[in-house]
């Protein structure tokens, strides 16, 4: 459970900052229902851009923002269908929009749920203290931001290897920015890093967003409600969903599948990886180009036994498509295949982590022979905007880009996705999986081992006492705004 005890010392120092700093922190409650946002606060974000530095930002951690650029408010959960000429699969594949969070990636969610209950129960004091975000990329950048937004100093670790519009970013945002060596899947790196922070500095917390129960939270209550109200929206007198695919990365967004099979219990959570470093399908290692989702070990906030299938997707799909969707010749060929240039246009909102997203999709479409009543919900962490030096680094390796280019990757890469390295998991497989944590999380990150077994044979008390404490950190958020007086 996340801790929720009371530093009242340190808490009294928390809310006289808030107060000097103007900061309001927004509750679960609001950023699943932004109609409870206070009025006075709309008015302000109708002059403050989606990215801006400004405490009132915080109220857009929410998958309802207007899709602008500045001054935009709320509307309906924004999400994108993948067109059946596009997937080569009736089913109805429908993905969450991330680029509309601040900073273009639905990780500042996450960061939120990590940090703000430390805040407000006093356990972290931005006055002496620095967050450390250890991460593969988006959620280091939604660590420095929330914690520059909460006026609390930041140290973000990533991968040497991550995009450069990464480290551009966070050189502006963060206290801090170490690199470690590796790319995506070195992620024990940044483990040691962390590691010889809290060893070698004074007053530092590590918020490891593989291990953080706030993480699964926010996805549970947040993501979960918004992918609901599309079901309820989309889903007709008809329609069915049959499953949940996403990518592991810190298994965070994982937690929405625990809120979405309480409704609808016939549904399955599919887990996508990398084909290049198959971790939970074959115990495997390995380097891979999806950046977003880190791997080689099984998140401690990954509840494997509400997991019902592994994809491994291959990275060199993911990379093909990144270019076919974003070169005028991929657009013009798309055009040709029948696909509206209304969603063509939409494209850009497709980050790598995201297209291996919709692949992991069809991949389950496909692998259950899924009908045009069928519905299967993923997500779009982020978008083109974060990798353009990830195509500028493809182009160079095949400037000669043509249509033969674009419709062999359309029909490879795409039509010709198969339902192979893809493997549903009974007892004994989800058992495999979950016993992997200890290796990385009993021997060298000194959890417990009473919990570990806890989150298999207890299963269902341990992850529901996590989602029960939604209620009661909105309560001590409540009682922090009303400490600061801010709202008066």
């Amino acid at each position: 459970m996340i801790d929720l005890t009371i530093n009242e010392e340190q808490l009294k120092r928390t809310v006289q900052r808030a107060k000097e700093k103007n900061i309001i922190i927004p509750t679960f409650a609001q950023m699943k229902n932004p109609e409870l946002i206070p009025e006075v606060i709309k008015k302000k974000l109708g002059k403050i851009g989606l990215w801006d530095i400004s405490p009132y930002n915080l109220f857009r951690i929410s998958w309802k923002n207007e899709p602008k650029e500045r001054g935009g408010l709320y509307q309906g959960v924004n999400f994108l269908e993948i067109p059946a000429q596009l997937s080569g699969v009736d089913t109805r594949i429908i993905a969450l929009v991330g680029k509309w969070f601040p900073t273009g990636s639905h990780k500042v969610g996450a960061t939120f749920g990590c940090l703000v209950p430390r805040l407000v129960t006093g356990q972290f004091d931005p006055t002496k203290e620095k967050a450390v975000w250890p991460s593969t990329g988006n959620y280091c950048r939604g660590g420095a931001y929330v914690a520059e937004l909460l006026s609390c100093e930041s140290i973000a670790i990533l991968p040497e290897g991550m995009s450069r519009e990464r480290f551009e970013w966070l050189s502006k945002v963060a206290g801090e920015v170490i690199g470690t060596p590796g790319s995506e899947s070195n992620v024990k790196e940044i483990f040691d890093k962390s590691w010889e922070l809290k060893k070698t500095r004074e007053n530092v917390v590590v918020f490891n967003q593989f291990d953080e129960p706030g993480n699964h939270l926010f996805h549970y209550e947040v993501t979960g409600k918004a992918m609901e109200e599309v079901l309820l929206q989309e889903i007709g007198s008809h329609g069915k969903l049959k499953g949940i695919v996403l990518t592991s990365g810190s298994s965070g967004t994982l937690g929405c599948a625990d809120y979405l099979k309480k409704l609808y219990p016939d549904s399955k959570l599919a887990v996508g990886e990398a084909l290049q470093c198959p971790t939970l399908l074959m115990n495997g290692f390995g380097a891979h180009r999806i950046e977003g989702i880190g791997d080689k070990h099984v998140p401690w906030i990954h509840n494997v036994k509400n997991t019902d299938m592994v994809i491994a997707i291959d990275d060199n799909d993911t990379i093909q498509l990144l270019r076919l969707f974003n070169e005028d010749i991929g657009k013009k060929y798309m055009v040709e295949m029948g696909i509206r240039e209304s969603f063509i246009e939409n494209l850009p909102l497709l980050g790598i982590s995201g297209i291996a997203n919709i692949i992991g999709a069809i991949k389950f479409a496909k692998y259950y022979e899924l009908g045009k009543n069928d519905i299967v919900l993923t997500v779009l962490t982020d978008s083109v905007e974060l990798y353009k030096s990830r195509l500028e680094e493809i182009k160079k390796e095949n400037p000669k880009y043509n249509k033969i280019d674009a419709a062999m990757t359309f029909q490879q890469n795409l039509r010709g996705v198969s339902t192979d390295y893809m493997e549903e998991l009974g007892t004994l497989a989800k058992k495999r999986i979950h016993n992997l944590k200890y290796y990385t999380w009993i021997e060298q990150q000194g959890k417990e081992l009473e919990e570990l077994n806890a989150q298999w044979y207890d299963n269902d008390n341990y992850w529901e006492n996590i989602h029960k404490q939604s209620d009661q950190i909105d309560m001590l958020i409540d009682s922090f705004n009303q400490r600061t007086g801010l709202l008066k």
